[in-house]
């Protein structure tokens, strides 16, 4: 199998092992520049979760801050939407690991 191929893949895949790290690795540390492209692509996938972060953490904040007898949904509803945003992710990184290993 060939190496850029390899490199490519675990690219996708290090969202189970090393998050965005080994693909920023590999992105400043190779010259090919198919798996520089992918490299870019898996890191941007790898920091698409992080977006919502702030907007989970203010609704943490307002939900226990003014509503003392309810159920915190802002809250409920931040976690539900960061699990589908992962969930998504991760699948999206599966698939496009597998279609990269087994390209011709």
């Amino acid at each position: 199998m060939d190496s850029r191929k390899v490199l490519s893949g675990l690219c996708y895949f290090s969202i189970f092992f090393a998050g965005f790290l080994f693909p920023l690795a590999v992105y400043f540390a190779t010259g090919d520049e198919m798996t520089k492209q992918h490299a870019k692509k898996a890191l941007l996938s790898h920091l698409i979760p992080l977006i919502p972060t702030p907007l989970i953490v203010f609704a943490i904040w307002y939900d226990f801050a003014t509503i003392q007898d309810q159920v915190p949904v802002f809250t409920i509803i931040g976690i539900v939407v960061l699990a589908l945003i992962w969930m998504i992710v991760l699948i999206w990184n599966i698939v496009k690991g597998v279609k990269v290993l087994i390209a011709e």
